[in-house]
Protein backbone atom coordinates (compact mmCIF):
# COMPACT_ATOMS: atom_id res chain seq x y z
CA UNK A 1 0.00 0.00 0.00
CA UNK A 2 3.00 2.24 -0.02
CA UNK A 3 1.97 3.84 -3.36
CA UNK A 4 -0.63 5.36 -1.79
CA UNK A 5 1.01 8.17 -0.84
CA UNK A 6 -0.94 11.61 -0.82
CA UNK A 7 -4.13 9.93 -1.44
CA UNK A 8 -7.10 12.10 0.19
CA UNK A 9 -9.88 9.60 0.52
CA UNK A 10 -13.85 11.34 0.43
CA UNK A 11 -15.38 12.29 3.46
CA UNK A 12 -16.46 9.13 5.46
CA UNK A 13 -13.57 6.87 4.68
CA UNK A 14 -10.62 5.54 5.86
CA UNK A 15 -7.02 5.24 3.97
CA UNK A 16 -4.22 3.68 5.81
CA UNK A 17 -0.21 3.68 4.29
CA UNK A 18 3.04 2.70 4.77
CA UNK A 19 5.49 3.10 2.86
CA UNK A 20 7.76 -0.30 3.17
CA UNK A 21 11.50 -0.36 2.99
CA UNK A 22 14.16 -2.50 3.82
CA UNK A 23 16.50 0.04 5.38
CA UNK A 24 14.22 1.13 7.30
CA UNK A 25 14.59 -1.43 10.16
CA UNK A 26 16.15 -0.02 12.59
CA UNK A 27 17.20 3.33 10.73
CA UNK A 28 20.76 5.21 11.47
CA UNK A 29 20.05 9.23 11.20
CA UNK A 30 20.98 9.38 7.86
CA UNK A 31 19.28 6.50 6.04
CA UNK A 32 17.46 8.51 2.81
CA UNK A 33 14.64 6.69 2.96
CA UNK A 34 12.12 6.30 5.73
CA UNK A 35 9.03 4.05 7.08
CA UNK A 36 5.83 5.97 8.69
CA UNK A 37 2.72 4.51 9.16
CA UNK A 38 -0.15 6.72 8.61
CA UNK A 39 -3.76 6.38 9.22
CA UNK A 40 -6.43 8.40 7.77
CA UNK A 41 -9.69 8.10 10.15
CA UNK A 42 -13.47 7.56 9.03
CA UNK A 43 -16.11 5.00 8.90
CA UNK A 44 -16.56 3.32 5.56
CA UNK A 45 -13.69 1.14 3.83
CA UNK A 46 -12.65 2.31 0.49
CA UNK A 47 -9.23 1.45 -1.38
CA UNK A 48 -6.81 0.36 1.01
CA UNK A 49 -8.52 1.51 3.99
CA UNK A 50 -11.00 0.08 6.65
CA UNK A 51 -13.67 1.42 8.44
CA UNK A 52 -13.38 2.52 12.18
CA UNK A 53 -15.53 2.00 14.89
CA UNK A 54 -15.70 3.77 17.92
CA UNK A 55 -13.19 3.07 20.94
CA UNK A 56 -14.29 0.83 23.99
CA UNK A 57 -12.66 0.69 27.52
CA UNK A 58 -10.90 -2.21 28.30
CA UNK A 59 -8.56 -3.32 31.28
CA UNK A 60 -4.75 -4.30 32.05
CA UNK A 61 -2.37 -6.11 33.95
CA UNK A 62 0.46 -8.58 32.96
CA UNK A 63 2.41 -11.66 33.73
CA UNK A 64 5.18 -11.49 36.20
CA UNK A 65 7.81 -13.07 35.94
CA UNK A 66 9.37 -12.70 39.36
CA UNK A 67 8.91 -14.31 42.50
CA UNK A 68 7.74 -10.73 44.48
CA UNK A 69 8.05 -10.98 48.03
CA UNK A 70 6.19 -9.47 51.41
CA UNK A 71 5.04 -5.74 51.03
CA UNK A 72 7.73 -4.12 52.66
CA UNK A 73 11.36 -6.00 51.73
CA UNK A 74 10.06 -5.47 47.94
CA UNK A 75 7.58 -6.28 44.61
CA UNK A 76 4.72 -4.14 45.82
CA UNK A 77 2.41 -3.53 48.42
CA UNK A 78 0.31 -5.45 50.41
CA UNK A 79 -3.33 -5.82 49.63
CA UNK A 80 -5.74 -8.01 48.42
CA UNK A 81 -3.21 -10.43 46.78
CA UNK A 82 -0.95 -10.62 50.07
CA UNK A 83 2.86 -11.61 49.89
CA UNK A 84 4.12 -13.97 47.06
CA UNK A 85 1.48 -13.30 44.26
CA UNK A 86 -0.74 -16.40 44.25
CA UNK A 87 -3.68 -13.63 44.05
CA UNK A 88 -1.56 -10.69 43.61
CA UNK A 89 -0.80 -7.75 41.27
CA UNK A 90 2.73 -8.18 39.69
CA UNK A 91 5.50 -7.30 40.60
CA UNK A 92 8.90 -6.48 40.00
CA UNK A 93 10.97 -9.93 38.96
CA UNK A 94 13.62 -9.05 41.94
CA UNK A 95 12.48 -6.06 42.77
CA UNK A 96 14.03 -4.77 46.73
CA UNK A 97 12.79 -1.13 46.39
CA UNK A 98 8.60 -2.09 47.08
CA UNK A 99 7.19 0.21 49.45
CA UNK A 100 4.34 -1.19 51.39
CA UNK A 101 0.88 0.45 51.47
CA UNK A 102 -2.54 0.07 52.67
CA UNK A 103 -4.34 1.46 49.44
CA UNK A 104 -3.01 0.47 46.58
CA UNK A 105 0.54 3.17 46.59
CA UNK A 106 3.14 0.89 45.32
CA UNK A 107 6.57 1.30 44.18
CA UNK A 108 7.35 -1.14 41.26
CA UNK A 109 10.62 -2.85 42.22
CA UNK A 110 13.75 -1.26 41.26
CA UNK A 111 14.69 -3.88 39.09
CA UNK A 112 11.89 -5.94 38.43
CA UNK A 113 10.39 -6.39 35.40
CA UNK A 114 7.02 -6.36 34.35
CA UNK A 115 4.99 -8.79 35.85
CA UNK A 116 1.03 -10.28 34.43
CA UNK A 117 -1.83 -11.77 36.13
CA UNK A 118 -1.38 -9.26 38.52
CA UNK A 119 -4.51 -9.07 40.92
CA UNK A 120 -4.59 -5.43 41.84
CA UNK A 121 -1.62 -3.82 40.47
CA UNK A 122 1.24 -3.86 38.36
CA UNK A 123 4.35 -4.42 37.90
CA UNK A 124 8.55 -2.35 37.39
CA UNK A 125 10.38 -2.18 34.94
CA UNK A 126 13.65 -1.26 35.02
CA UNK A 127 12.75 1.78 37.08
CA UNK A 128 12.30 3.85 40.61
CA UNK A 129 8.91 3.92 42.13
CA UNK A 130 5.48 3.74 40.52
CA UNK A 131 2.97 6.08 40.88
CA UNK A 132 0.28 5.84 43.83
CA UNK A 133 -3.24 5.26 43.79
CA UNK A 134 -5.99 1.63 42.65
CA UNK A 135 -4.21 0.95 38.90
CA UNK A 136 -2.91 4.36 38.07
CA UNK A 137 -0.46 5.32 35.30
CA UNK A 138 3.23 3.85 35.06
CA UNK A 139 5.90 6.29 36.56
CA UNK A 140 8.43 8.29 34.63
CA UNK A 141 11.16 5.73 34.87
CA UNK A 142 8.78 3.00 33.60
CA UNK A 143 7.57 1.57 37.38
CA UNK A 144 4.06 0.72 37.37
CA UNK A 145 1.64 1.75 39.71
CA UNK A 146 0.42 -0.30 42.25
CA UNK A 147 -3.49 -1.05 42.69
CA UNK A 148 -5.13 -3.19 45.54
CA UNK A 149 -3.15 -6.34 44.94
CA UNK A 150 -0.29 -7.67 47.12
CA UNK A 151 3.48 -8.43 45.34
CA UNK A 152 2.81 -10.60 42.39
CA UNK A 153 4.03 -14.23 41.54
CA UNK A 154 4.74 -15.55 38.51
CA UNK A 155 1.42 -16.97 37.45
CA UNK A 156 -0.77 -16.02 40.17
CA UNK A 157 -3.80 -13.21 40.01
CA UNK A 158 -7.51 -12.39 39.00
CA UNK A 159 -8.73 -10.79 36.20
CA UNK A 160 -9.88 -7.97 38.86
CA UNK A 161 -6.43 -6.44 38.95
CA UNK A 162 -6.33 -6.10 35.11
CA UNK A 163 -9.44 -4.54 34.70
CA UNK A 164 -8.36 -2.42 37.17
CA UNK A 165 -5.42 -1.14 35.39
CA UNK A 166 -7.40 -1.37 32.42
CA UNK A 167 -9.84 0.96 33.95
CA UNK A 168 -7.76 3.30 36.07
CA UNK A 169 -5.29 3.96 32.85
CA UNK A 170 -8.28 4.59 30.55
CA UNK A 171 -10.19 7.01 32.96
CA UNK A 172 -8.70 10.36 31.13
CA UNK A 173 -8.90 9.86 27.49
CA UNK A 174 -9.12 13.68 27.25
CA UNK A 175 -6.78 15.12 23.91
CA UNK A 176 -6.12 18.18 25.77
CA UNK A 177 -6.07 21.60 23.98
CA UNK A 178 -3.59 22.78 20.91
CA UNK A 179 -2.46 26.42 21.45
CA UNK A 180 -1.01 27.09 18.04
CA UNK A 181 -2.44 28.32 14.56
CA UNK A 182 -2.76 27.43 11.09
CA UNK A 183 -2.89 30.68 9.70
CA UNK A 184 0.39 32.05 11.85
CA UNK A 185 1.47 28.83 10.61
CA UNK A 186 2.66 27.94 14.62
CA UNK A 187 2.81 24.52 15.66
CA UNK A 188 1.96 25.54 19.41
CA UNK A 189 2.01 23.02 21.68
CA UNK A 190 -0.43 21.21 23.99
CA UNK A 191 -2.38 22.64 26.96
CA UNK A 192 -3.74 20.38 29.31
CA UNK A 193 -3.43 15.85 29.52
CA UNK A 194 -3.38 15.19 26.13
CA UNK A 195 0.43 14.57 25.52
CA UNK A 196 0.60 12.49 28.80
CA UNK A 197 -3.19 10.90 27.96
CA UNK A 198 -1.39 9.74 24.80
CA UNK A 199 1.90 8.55 26.49
CA UNK A 200 0.33 6.34 28.92
CA UNK A 201 -2.16 4.42 26.19
CA UNK A 202 0.73 3.71 24.07
CA UNK A 203 2.88 2.75 27.59
CA UNK A 204 -0.61 0.49 28.65
CA UNK A 205 -0.79 -1.34 25.19
CA UNK A 206 3.13 -2.08 25.64
CA UNK A 207 2.32 -3.05 29.27
CA UNK A 208 -0.22 -5.50 28.28
CA UNK A 209 2.28 -7.22 25.26
CA UNK A 210 4.91 -7.43 28.59
CA UNK A 211 6.94 -4.67 27.16
CA UNK A 212 8.87 -2.05 29.39
CA UNK A 213 7.19 1.24 29.66
CA UNK A 214 8.67 4.67 27.01
CA UNK A 215 9.17 8.08 27.92
CA UNK A 216 8.68 11.36 26.02
CA UNK A 217 11.77 13.22 24.21
CA UNK A 218 11.25 16.49 24.13
CA UNK A 219 12.93 17.79 21.28
CA UNK A 220 10.85 14.52 19.16
CA UNK A 221 7.87 15.94 20.72
CA UNK A 222 8.37 19.73 19.60
CA UNK A 223 9.01 18.22 15.93
CA UNK A 224 6.20 16.00 16.02
CA UNK A 225 4.40 19.44 16.90
CA UNK A 226 5.76 21.01 13.70
CA UNK A 227 4.61 17.85 11.81
CA UNK A 228 1.31 17.59 13.32
CA UNK A 229 0.96 21.93 12.07
CA UNK A 230 2.37 20.17 8.89
CA UNK A 231 -0.43 18.14 7.92
CA UNK A 232 -2.95 19.75 9.86
CA UNK A 233 -2.69 23.15 7.36
CA UNK A 234 -2.77 21.01 4.42
CA UNK A 235 -5.37 18.86 5.28
CA UNK A 236 -3.83 15.80 3.93
CA UNK A 237 -1.03 13.09 5.55
CA UNK A 238 2.67 12.43 3.82
CA UNK A 239 5.34 11.11 4.99
CA UNK A 240 7.19 13.04 2.80
CA UNK A 241 5.80 16.64 2.36
CA UNK A 242 6.98 18.84 -0.34
CA UNK A 243 8.43 21.85 0.31
CA UNK A 244 5.21 23.59 -1.31
CA UNK A 245 3.25 22.60 1.21
CA UNK A 246 1.72 25.28 3.67
CA UNK A 247 3.93 26.04 6.95
CA UNK A 248 6.34 23.90 5.57
CA UNK A 249 9.21 23.35 8.03
CA UNK A 250 12.18 20.60 7.76
CA UNK A 251 12.02 19.57 11.43
CA UNK A 252 8.11 18.63 10.76
CA UNK A 253 8.58 17.11 7.18
CA UNK A 254 11.41 15.05 8.75
CA UNK A 255 9.01 14.13 11.73
CA UNK A 256 6.56 12.90 9.21
CA UNK A 257 8.97 10.35 7.74
CA UNK A 258 9.46 8.94 11.15
CA UNK A 259 5.99 8.94 12.35
CA UNK A 260 2.96 6.99 13.01
CA UNK A 261 0.55 10.01 11.60
CA UNK A 262 -3.06 10.34 11.65
CA UNK A 263 -6.51 12.54 10.91
CA UNK A 264 -7.45 12.84 14.90
CA UNK A 265 -6.13 14.16 17.64
CA UNK A 266 -3.07 11.98 19.57
CA UNK A 267 -4.93 10.01 21.94
CA UNK A 268 -7.50 8.47 20.08
CA UNK A 269 -4.64 7.65 17.40
CA UNK A 270 -2.72 4.94 19.44
CA UNK A 271 -6.25 3.20 19.77
CA UNK A 272 -6.25 3.46 15.92
CA UNK A 273 -3.02 2.34 15.71
CA UNK A 274 -3.32 -0.70 17.88
CA UNK A 275 -6.19 -2.01 15.66
CA UNK A 276 -4.44 -1.15 12.54
CA UNK A 277 -7.80 -1.90 10.63
CA UNK A 278 -6.92 -1.49 6.58
CA UNK A 279 -3.60 -2.45 7.11
CA UNK A 280 -3.94 -5.80 7.12
CA UNK A 281 -0.99 -6.29 4.91
CA UNK A 282 1.78 -5.01 7.26
CA UNK A 283 0.37 -4.45 11.05
CA UNK A 284 3.11 -1.64 10.87
CA UNK A 285 1.47 0.74 13.18
CA UNK A 286 1.05 -1.89 16.21
CA UNK A 287 4.37 -3.44 15.43
CA UNK A 288 6.07 -0.19 15.65
CA UNK A 289 4.17 0.42 19.35
CA UNK A 290 5.63 -3.08 20.47
CA UNK A 291 8.73 -2.53 19.19
CA UNK A 292 11.70 -3.82 21.23
CA UNK A 293 13.24 -0.51 20.31
CA UNK A 294 10.71 1.96 20.59
CA UNK A 295 11.52 4.63 22.01
CA UNK A 296 11.94 7.74 23.71
CA UNK A 297 8.72 8.74 21.54
CA UNK A 298 8.09 11.96 20.45
CA UNK A 299 4.39 13.13 20.67
CA UNK A 300 2.37 16.49 18.32
CA UNK A 301 -0.81 17.23 17.76
CA UNK A 302 -3.10 19.66 16.66
CA UNK A 303 -7.16 19.62 17.68
CA UNK A 304 -7.10 17.40 14.28
CA UNK A 305 -3.71 15.74 12.96
CA UNK A 306 -0.96 13.45 14.80
CA UNK A 307 2.12 12.42 14.94
CA UNK A 308 3.73 9.83 16.93
CA UNK A 309 7.84 9.81 16.43
CA UNK A 310 8.24 5.91 16.64
CA UNK A 311 11.28 5.39 14.08
CA UNK A 312 14.78 5.53 15.02
CA UNK A 313 13.97 4.51 19.03
CA UNK A 314 16.88 3.47 21.00
CA UNK A 315 15.03 0.94 23.14
CA UNK A 316 16.67 -2.47 24.28
CA UNK A 317 13.60 -4.50 25.27
CA UNK A 318 15.31 -7.86 24.21
CA UNK A 319 12.14 -9.42 24.29
CA UNK A 320 12.17 -12.78 21.70
CA UNK A 321 8.58 -11.73 20.49
CA UNK A 322 5.19 -9.78 21.25
CA UNK A 323 2.25 -11.49 20.05
CA UNK A 324 -1.39 -9.36 20.30
CA UNK A 325 -3.39 -10.34 21.92
CA UNK A 326 -0.96 -11.13 24.46
CA UNK A 327 -0.33 -14.27 26.21
CA UNK A 328 -1.83 -14.16 30.18
CA UNK A 329 -4.94 -12.55 30.83
CA UNK A 330 -5.82 -9.68 28.22
CA UNK A 331 -9.64 -7.23 28.38
CA UNK A 332 -11.40 -8.01 25.47
CA UNK A 333 -11.91 -4.39 25.64
CA UNK A 334 -8.69 -3.53 24.25
CA UNK A 335 -9.29 -6.13 21.52
CA UNK A 336 -11.67 -3.83 20.31
CA UNK A 337 -10.68 -0.36 20.26
CA UNK A 338 -11.82 1.17 16.81
CA UNK A 339 -12.91 -1.91 15.72
CA UNK A 340 -12.88 -5.79 15.81
CA UNK A 341 -9.09 -6.96 15.97
CA UNK A 342 -10.58 -10.87 14.83
CA UNK A 343 -10.83 -8.77 11.55
CA UNK A 344 -7.33 -7.36 11.17
CA UNK A 345 -5.39 -10.34 12.80
CA UNK A 346 -3.80 -11.46 15.54
CA UNK A 347 0.31 -11.07 15.78
CA UNK A 348 3.32 -12.16 16.34
CA UNK A 349 6.39 -10.34 15.88
CA UNK A 350 10.25 -10.97 16.92
CA UNK A 351 13.43 -9.78 15.89
CA UNK A 352 15.23 -12.94 16.35
CA UNK A 353 12.59 -15.91 15.36
CA UNK A 354 12.16 -16.46 11.84
CA UNK A 355 8.40 -16.76 11.21
CA UNK A 356 8.78 -17.48 8.01
CA UNK A 357 7.86 -20.79 7.98
CA UNK A 358 5.60 -20.87 11.06
CA UNK A 359 2.40 -23.24 11.44
CA UNK A 360 0.27 -22.04 14.53
CA UNK A 361 -2.53 -23.79 16.25
CA UNK A 362 -5.29 -22.07 18.09
CA UNK A 363 -7.34 -24.17 20.55
CA UNK A 364 -9.96 -23.31 22.61
CA UNK A 365 -10.52 -25.76 25.68
CA UNK A 366 -9.62 -28.48 23.01
CA UNK A 367 -11.21 -26.87 20.30
CA UNK A 368 -9.24 -26.35 17.38
CA UNK A 369 -9.67 -22.88 16.66
CA UNK A 370 -8.74 -22.42 12.81
CA UNK A 371 -7.17 -19.21 11.56
CA UNK A 372 -5.27 -17.93 8.51
CA UNK A 373 -1.44 -17.46 9.12
CA UNK A 374 0.15 -14.21 6.68
CA UNK A 375 3.46 -13.59 5.90
CA UNK A 376 4.13 -9.64 7.13
CA UNK A 377 7.30 -7.66 5.84
CA UNK A 378 10.27 -7.02 7.36
CA UNK A 379 11.22 -3.47 9.22
CA UNK A 380 7.50 -2.33 10.63
CA UNK A 381 9.26 -2.62 14.17
CA UNK A 382 10.72 -6.01 13.69
CA UNK A 383 12.44 -7.82 11.67
CA UNK A 384 9.92 -11.05 11.15
CA UNK A 385 6.04 -10.66 11.86
CA UNK A 386 2.77 -13.21 11.32
CA UNK A 387 -0.86 -12.37 11.19
CA UNK A 388 -3.03 -14.83 12.83
CA UNK A 389 -7.39 -13.96 10.97
CA UNK A 390 -9.61 -15.97 12.88
CA UNK A 391 -11.40 -18.37 10.65
CA UNK A 392 -15.84 -18.92 11.48
CA UNK A 393 -14.89 -18.09 15.49
CA UNK A 394 -14.71 -14.74 17.06
CA UNK A 395 -12.48 -13.98 20.21
CA UNK A 396 -14.71 -14.35 23.59
CA UNK A 397 -14.39 -13.11 26.92
CA UNK A 398 -14.46 -16.17 29.89
CA UNK A 399 -11.82 -18.04 27.26
CA UNK A 400 -8.45 -18.99 27.17
CA UNK A 401 -6.88 -19.42 24.06
CA UNK A 402 -3.97 -22.17 23.54
CA UNK A 403 -1.52 -21.07 20.73
CA UNK A 404 1.24 -23.06 19.36
CA UNK A 405 3.99 -22.16 16.77
CA UNK A 406 6.13 -24.75 15.19
CA UNK A 407 8.28 -24.98 11.85
CA UNK A 408 10.66 -22.06 13.31
CA UNK A 409 13.95 -22.02 15.14
CA UNK A 410 12.26 -22.05 18.40
CA UNK A 411 8.60 -22.89 19.53
CA UNK A 412 6.83 -20.59 20.62
CA UNK A 413 3.40 -21.67 23.27
CA UNK A 414 1.33 -19.37 24.91
CA UNK A 415 -2.16 -18.98 26.44
CA UNK A 416 -4.29 -16.33 25.93
CA UNK A 417 -6.72 -15.23 28.66
CA UNK A 418 -9.57 -12.79 27.44
CA UNK A 419 -11.34 -11.15 30.17
CA UNK A 420 -14.33 -8.82 30.23
CA UNK A 421 -13.94 -5.12 31.69
CA UNK A 422 -17.22 -3.42 31.91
Amino acid sequence: MGNHRGFAPPPDEVAMETDPQPNHFRPSAGSAGRVALLLLLAAVAVGCGLGQESGRSGSGGKTATGTGGPAAAGGGPAGTGGAGGGQGSPGGASGTAGASGAAGGASAGATGSAGRFGGGGSAGRSGGGGGSGVGGAPAANGGAPGGAGGAGGASGGSSGGVCERWKADRADLSEGSWTGSVAACDPGDLTGAGRANALRQVNLFRFLAGLPAVTEDSTKSMNAQACALLEHANKMLSHEPPTTWSCYMTAGATAAGQSNIATTAGVRAVDLYMNDRGNETTIGHRRWLLSNSLGPVGLGSTSGYSCLMTIGGTGKAGKAYAAWPPPGDVPLQALTVEGSLDKVGWSIQSDTINLASAKVTITDAGTDRPVTVMQLPANYGSKYAISLVPMGWSTTAGHTYEVAVTGTPTAIDYAVNVVSCP
